[in-house]
């Protein structure tokens, strides 16, 4: 992971280098994928780090969440998938979406972590915003929404045929691990991150952070 950081800190293009050190380490397809969602140049990494609120400091702050980027990341974890924490701190799963999703036995109990977190957070009103083109994003959406109703939290979703640049150009405090909406939004928190370490102790960590 460090020697593909330092490859995209002197500006070698994503896939090119990845494949120079896959190559040269010999690493299976797997371990590349690991490699590839860990790493990020120092200049990403500077940047991130300013943009980024702390779960301490989110009161009051209304959020943005790249449902399914936050979900599927706590849904893994409950599985006791891999996941990973990279350069960046930010907690990721290792499974592509591939434009479907489908609710797993995970999918309620995650759900009503993220909003008991959010809770104790004190974050105010929070938007779920989900890929319309990825298939069930209406049947989550609309679980989303019973389970908001059940605990009183004021939740609600978006359906977008492109979440990413919708939500880098939001001005609330987006949740996400995306990389390519952590280098263009204003505000980010970690908040999949913010979850695992308060409510899943046992999860199957592998860490890259600070690396």
């Amino acid at each position: 992971m460090t020697h593909l950081s330092w490859l995209l800190s002197h500006a070698y293009a994503e896939r090119s280098a990845l494949k120079l050190v896959g190559d040269r380490f010999q690493l299976t397809e797997r371990q590349r994928i690991a490699v590839m969602r860990s790493a990020c140049s120092d200049e990403a990494m500077r940047r991130r780090g300013q943009a980024q609120i702390p779960g301490n400091r989110l009161a009051g702050q209304p959020v943005d969440l790249d449902g399914f980027n936050v979900l599927t990341t706590v849904e893994a974890a409950l599985a006791g998938g891999v996941v990973l924490c990279g350069r960046d701190g930010c907690c990721r799963d290792m499974a592509s979406m591939h434009g479907s999703y489908r609710k797993v036995e995970e999918t309620r109990p995650a759900l009503v972590m993220i909003g008991e977190v959010l809770e104790q957070l004190d974050a105010a009103e929070c938007c779920w915003f989900l890929d319309r083109p990825v298939s069930n994003s209406g049947r989550l959406a609309m679980i989303i929404r019973e389970i908001a109703s059940d605990c009183s939290w004021q939740w609600r979703t978006q359906l977008e045929n492109d979440v990413d640049p919708v939500i880098s150009q939001s001005s609330n405090v987006v949740a996400s691990a995306d990389s390519v909406i952590l280098d263009r939004c204003n505000h980010w928190c970690n908040l999949a991150r913010e979850v695992i370490d308060r409510r899943i102790p046992n999860v199957n960590l592998v860490t890259f952070a600070g690396a």
